[in-house]
């Protein structure tokens, strides 16, 4: 998949976007975030996509939504269409 605009929806404070974040830059992986405390347009989006639940990290990738919560870095790989040799080894120690 060619990624082509990424936006993720956070809050600040969640641990989840936070991980997430740290993630996507580690690899080089340009997006867009909107904070949805402070945008009440993307706070309902948010909710309008995961059943009526503010789950953060949502992300929107060329009208393709989904949610990292809790933080998965297996999901991201597969959703963005990263490579897996980004990954640690299941079992491998993380530091």
């Amino acid at each position: 998949m060619e990624l082509k605009y990424v936006r993720m929806y956070t809050r600040v404070g969640c641990e989840d976007s936070r991980a997430t974040r740290d993630f996507l830059r580690e690899r080089g992986v340009r997006f867009e975030e909107v904070d949805i405390d402070k945008n009440p347009e993307a706070l309902a989006f948010v909710m309008s996509v995961n059943r009526g639940k503010q789950r953060t990290p949502t992300f929107d990738i060329d009208g393709h939504t989904f949610h990292c919560s809790p933080f998965d870095p297996r999901k991201l790989v597969r959703e963005l269409g990263l490579r897996r040799i980004f990954l640690p080894r299941e079992g491998a120690e993380q530091r």
